[in-house]
């Protein structure tokens, strides 16, 4: 058997285990973000933009926060999804065999990723269908909104597998999200356009990723943005590369991973 075809078999291995996991855990993976953002919905969406009315574009504040809250959801879906899965990997002590093993590291990499950007894709969605029963929404550009969901996804999947490398036990996969993820997201644009913001905020946003990420979003569904698509999708491009090769490196040498 080639090399080509052994990692092939292996990369289908991972990915199919990883998608299974998610679907036999489903109350776990896919329920809780969809109650959560209903919640949302009824709270931002319905009480407080019944008030505002509308907003950047034309749009009411429902439809305006519905890419964002998407969005949202992708990403910490996807980041929770591999950030546990590989630790619980390495607490079981199965990531040193998949180490010592014919399989090449990207090959790793590449399946434990796929299977945390389809749980941040069927989570994505699960919260369009929910926003369907407030809102009205048509996709104004499906590549530019397809495109920007895999990125985002991929780009916290990494950040999730380079968090579990370094975690030595379970509380520090909650660190990332809770002091940085969370603080991110709420300065990312999902509630409110970043023009809106007084210095320094406005500045410190725009140098926020998930800002990129929520902007490329909404402007494939809605059409508007508050920053140029091309510049979004050099930002998050550049994220895909310099985590992957950060998590080939990490992988590579072994970093928190042999005992």
């Amino acid at each position: 058997m080639s090399n080509l075809s052994g990692n092939l078999i292996a990369l289908h291995t991972i990915v199919r285990r990883e998608i299974v996991r998610i679907m036999r855990i489903w109350t776990q993976t896919l329920i809780p973000p969809a109650i959560t953002m209903t919640l949302y919905f009824v709270i931002f969406g319905k009480l407080i933009g019944s008030r505002i009315g509308t907003i950047q574009g034309g749009f009411t504040y429902m439809q305006y926060i519905v890419p964002g809250l998407a969005m949202m959801s992708i990403i910490t879906n996807s980041y929770g999804n591999i950030s546990s899965s590989f630790f619980g990997a390495k607490f079981q002590r199965s990531v040193e065999e998949m180490l010592v093993s014919p399989m090449s590291n990207w090959v790793i990499l590449l399946g434990y990723v796929t299977g945390a950007v389809a749980r941040g894709l069927v989570v994505g969605v699960l919260v369009l269908v929910i926003a369907l029963g407030f809102t009205s929404l048509h996709i104004q550009h499906p590549l530019i909104t397809l495109l920007s969901v895999l990125l985002g996804a991929t780009i916290f999947s990494l950040a999730g597998f380079v968090n579990a490398i370094y975690a030595k036990k379970f509380d520090d996969i909650a660190l990332v999200p809770t002091f940085v993820l969370t603080p991110l997201t709420y300065l990312g644009g999902v509630f409110y356009s970043v023009s809106m913001l007084g210095e320094p905020w406005q500045a410190i946003s725009r140098v926020n990723p998930i800002l990129y990420m929520v902007n490329a979003f909404r402007y494939g569904v809605l059409g508007i943005s508050d920053v140029q698509v091309g510049v979004a999708f050099a930002v998050m491009l550049a994220f895909v590369v310099v985590l992957s090769w950060l998590a080939l490196n990490l992988l590579r040498r072994g970093v928190g991973l042999r005992s």
